[in-house]
């Protein structure tokens, strides 16, 4: 068998099996972060993490089948180490961008609903008084 072809086979299979890794590790300690910046409402949490979830999946196999292929002729071991080394480190890159991005947004989402939970009077008024001298 060409040796590129065996190149293909282990990258496919490192890339694939470290990006369900990666999204089960966020999924499962991010839904607590997700349920807090939804105001802990677990259903739209549970919603929104398998949103997130299915979206993550789908960029970074896109990115993963989208850079299989390689122009460089592998013809022997440390060829196939060398390009390996090359495409699985772009997409260790490409999940941790994704990872920061993910967290990013999130964080953002939370300091918006903490502003708006201090904005929020405790108490709704009572009633309206009118201005005096009126």
């Amino acid at each position: 068998m060409d040796l590129t072809v065996v190149a293909y086979v282990i990258y496919l299979l490192i890339s694939i099996a470290l990006t369900v890794w990666v999204a089960r590790t966020l999924s499962r300690n991010g839904r607590i972060f997700i349920a807090d910046v939804l105001h802990g409402n677990e259903k739209l949490a549970d919603a929104v993490n398998h949103l997130l979830v299915v979206g993550f999946y789908l960029v970074n196999i896109g990115f993963v089948t989208l850079y299989l292929r390689s122009d460089a002729g592998i013809d022997s071991a440390r060829r196939l180490f060398e390009a390996l080394s090359v495409k699985l480190g772009v997409v260790l890159l490409v999940l941790g961008v994704m990872h920061l991005g993910n967290v990013w947004v999130l964080n953002k989402m939370r300091r918006r609903g903490i502003m708006e939970r201090q904005q929020t009077p405790p108490v709704a008024p009572q009633g309206w008084t009118a201005p005096a001298g009126a």
